[in-house]
């Protein structure tokens, strides 16, 4: 009986994520600065007015992706901050945390991922070996455009796995806000084609620092 009774239906997901932007940054919340389709999504979803976050980004994106506290996904500061033989401190998610990717890919899903990833990269644990079949990402943040100077000006972007410079002629001249946003919908038309439920994790660098606009 069990296995002719009808499936559960199983809801496409895209989880946003912003880096850096403070609790106050949105009219919902009594911003200064009008934020309307922010506002919109929140009167018609739900609205959290008791939370917490960590002061740093990486530990939050580790919570936000296994459902662990930071020190038991392996990090409890930036990817950087690698402490030999403490569990806590690994530079990267945990072997023994399981990402939600990895969940939803197994259960069908059509999974990817796009922007800021900030989880330990270089220590083993990119996007395409924590579950997502798809990604276009950035090892770290702070860029912002295809011909970036700077610092930031040698970051690499990585399309499923494979290295690619700021400015692959792939991408054309690009801004981030909307090279993440179009390669996610690309992604999306992929998963649709395959007639698969999918899941986007769109994580956008801005509007961390430095602050850049397209014009």
């Amino acid at each position: 009986m069990a296995a002719d009774a009808p499936s559960a239906p199983r809801p496409n997901i895209v989880l946003i994520l912003v880096d850096d932007m403070g609790w106050s940054d949105i009219g919902c919340y009594g911003s200064e600065i009008p934020t309307p389709n922010l506002d919109a999504l929140a009167a018609s979803g739900v609205r959290f007015t008791q939370f917490y976050n960590t002061g740093r980004c990486s530990p939050t994106r580790a919570s936000l992706l296994t459902g662990h506290y930071p020190h038991q996904a392996g990090m409890g500061h930036l990817d950087n901050r690698v402490i030999p033989g403490h569990r806590g401190f690994q530079g990267k998610i945990s072997d023994s945390s399981v990402t939600i990717a990895e969940v939803l890919r197994d259960a069908g899903y059509f999974t990817a991922m796009t922007g800021k990833w900030h989880l330990g990269q270089q220590h083993g644990t990119p996007p395409w070996k924590r579950g997502f079949m798809r990604s276009l990402n950035l090892q770290a943040g702070g860029v912002h455009f295809y011909n970036q100077g700077g610092p930031k000006g040698n970051a690499k972007l990585f399309l499923n796995g494979e290295e690619k410079a700021l400015n692959d002629e792939l991408f054309g001249e690009w801004y981030g806000a909307d090279l993440w946003s179009d390669w996610g919908l690309k992604f999306i038309d992929e998963a649709r084609q395959d007639e698969k439920p999918f899941f986007l994790y769109l994580a956008h660098c801005a509007p961390h620092f430095p602050l850049m606009a397209p014009e």
